[in-house]
């Protein structure tokens, strides 16, 4: 047999014996074979090839979501792109709107409490006097219901009637005329002199003057030579205030007739007239007398439409 009609041996296999002098290739050691000691060789043995090392696979990760392959994004930037722009829904622009009106409501109603307080930073003694001015106005108004009602008493059991309504109705005149200004006043009181240099006091702090007066008891006030009555008015004027349209310029001097333990407390309060005249850059000065005249008069006019009801 020739050779090209001999197959091929392949390089893992051996020919058998008496096959020729080719010499035997001994075959690789196997990967899973333990390896022993190492055995020495003897010289020209030729060495066996050497494989390639197997590339170790990596793992495939499970499958999951994948992240977005730009720069991250932190959770404050998250929130910021969640707050702004704002999305205002129609129901929320509503309830701003009520807390917006509830909130000014409280505020002015604050506000106008603090403004009222003004006894709030009151000194003990102040405080003292205030409580003694109100227990004199109570205590004048249960004499005036005593005597009211004295009077009454003796009407229904004077033997001569008549005589004394007279008499009671020419008194009540007298009162009558004093409070409406038609007639001549004198009496315990108060001095009040307000000086004004710079004409910063204007009609408005004249008219609190009149009405703090009047709530602690004047019966008969007297601004410069014009008297003061139930429908005086002031009103600013050119250097100076007209008072019922006549025109006073300072200073102003009031002649009050009242009692003068009433009178110049209710002026010297905290928050009172006489602080805010000092705010005003004005002085007031406040003198009690045992006798204070009244003597402007205003005429007696006749009303046009009003009459008596009494029969």
């Amino acid at each position: 047999m020739s050779s090209e009609d001999t197959p091929e041996q392949g390089p893992d296999r051996t020919p058998g014996p008496g096959a020729g002098s080719t010499p035997s290739v001994p075959e690789p050691p196997r990967a899973d074979t333990p390896k022993g000691p190492d055995t020495p060789k003897a010289p020209g043995t030729p060495q066996p090839p050497q494989l390639p090392p197997v590339p170790e696979t990596p793992e495939t990760p499970a499958p999951g979501p994948q992240e977005p392959s730009g720069p991250q994004v932190t959770g404050r930037q998250r929130l910021a792109a969640g707050l702004w722009p704002p999305r205002v829904t129609r129901a929320q622009l509503i309830v701003a709107l009520l807390l917006f009106v509830l909130g000014l409501g409280l505020a002015i109603q604050v506000r106008s409490t603090s403004d009222n307080s003004a006894l709030r930073g009151a000194r003990q003694e102040d405080l003292v006097r205030i409580l003694d001015e109100l227990d004199s106005r109570t205590k004048r108004l249960e004499d005036e219901k005593q005597r009211l009602e004295g009077q009454r008493t003796e009407l229904e059991t004077s033997s001569n009637q008549a005589a004394e309504a007279r008499k009671q109705t020419l008194e009540k005149e007298r009162q009558l005329g004093i409070l409406a200004g038609t007639v001549a006043a004198q009496g315990p009181g108060i001095t009040l002199t307000i000086t004004d240099s710079k004409k910063a006091v204007e009609a408005d702090k004249l008219l609190d003057t009149i009405q703090e007066l009047r709530a602690a008891g004047a019966e008969a006030i007297q601004v410069n030579d014009v008297r003061v009555v139930a429908n005086t008015y002031f009103s600013d004027a050119d250097g100076g205030i007209e008072v019922d349209g006549r025109k006073v310029t300072a200073p102003y001097v009031f002649k009050v007739i009242g009692k003068p333990q009433d009178l110049e407390p209710a002026l010297n309060i905290p928050g009172g007239v006489v602080q805010t005249l000092e705010k005003e850059q004005a002085t007031a000065t406040v003198v009690r007398s045992e006798k204070i005249v009244v003597d402007a008069l205003r005429p007696a006019k006749r009303p046009d439409y009003a009459r008596s009801s009494s029969r």
